[in-house]
């Protein structure tokens, strides 16, 4: 039965988004290429509270990376590939590194714990690694997550995201996980209308159901791409899974109906389609 669409596009999602399934982790770990690890490591602290205070008195940022160091998959690949290396060292400039980690085996002290869960409540950390950049008095302006490429790759992309720390980019950051909250609102709502028609395999009905939500909600900006993108993509593979032509179609119809500024992140999903669909196409 085709329950928890949202779950579904979500992994598809999780190269733009960067969330870890558990499911999938110990694939990703095992997928780790081989990289050469630094000799010396730069140095993270592990305490947010010390983290603030070392970058007010040296007027840097923060970065935090939320991560599940012996469990996730990606988090351990972030780390392979990015933080490990010596050309991320660079980082230490403009950043002070902060790592809280959300074990499944390794042992925290209950302190350790309670406070851990309380970033990650107070920042609404729901996948991992979350990469969040705070300005020296702990407050957020950037969210990201793994990112292929290596260090400085990951450093020019770093460098891109410093722009936000702004107000205007901590508000556009905020009104996100605004959205976020609704979008998931919204979505549990939407799930239990078209759960009924995907389990008939009716994609048009499902089509017009989302369509006919959406306007009657008056759902706009970021809000109508991620909802649009969830449900429409999460009931295409549904409905004709493993078919790329269809996800496509789906998102270049999202794109069109959007402004270009919502939509970055959504094109760089759809070239991801599209290459999995050209790498299908040499299989055959």
């Amino acid at each position: 039965m085709p329950h928890r669409f949202l779950a579904i596009v979500a992994l598809c999602l999780s190269a733009v988004f960067s969330g870890c399934d558990k499911s999938k982790s110990k694939k990703a770990e095992a997928a780790v290429p081989k990289t050469e690890v630094a000799a010396e490591r730069v140095s993270w602290l592990t305490d947010l509270d010390e983290g603030i205070k070392v970058a007010k008195a040296e007027k840097k940022a923060i970065l935090v990376d939320f991560t599940g160091s012996d469990w996730c998959g990606w988090c351990i690949r972030l780390k392979k590939e990015v933080f490990d290396q010596k050309e991320f060292a660079a980082a230490t400039k403009d950043f002070v590194l902060v790592e809280l980690d959300y074990p499944q085996k390794k042992q925290q002290s209950p302190e350790v714990k309670a406070k851990n869960k309380v970033w990650a409540e107070k920042f609404s950390i729901e996948g991992f690694p979350t990469i969040m950049l705070l300005d020296s008095n702990g407050e957020p302006f950037a969210q990201t997550g793994y990112e292929a490429g290596g260090p400085v790759k990951y450093l020019a992309h770093l460098a891109e995201l410093m722009k936000s720390n702004t107000a205007e980019g901590k508000a556009k950051l905020a009104q996100g996980k605004k959205d976020e909250i609704l979008v998931r609102g919204y979505g549990e709502e939407l799930e239990k209308l078209i759960t009924p028609l995907l389990e008939k395999k009716d994609l048009a009905a499902t089509e017009a159901a989302i369509a006919k939500f959406i306007k009657d909600k008056a759902v706009t900006g970021a809000a109508k791409v991620t909802l649009s993108v969830n449900a429409r993509v999460g009931s295409v593979q549904t409905c004709k899974p493993g078919d790329h032509a269809a996800v496509l179609k789906v998102l270049d119809e999202v794109i069109a109906d959007n402004p270009s500024d919502l939509t970055g992140e959504l094109k760089q999903f759809r070239a991801q389609v599209a290459a999995a669909q050209a790498a299908d196409k040499d299989k055959k």
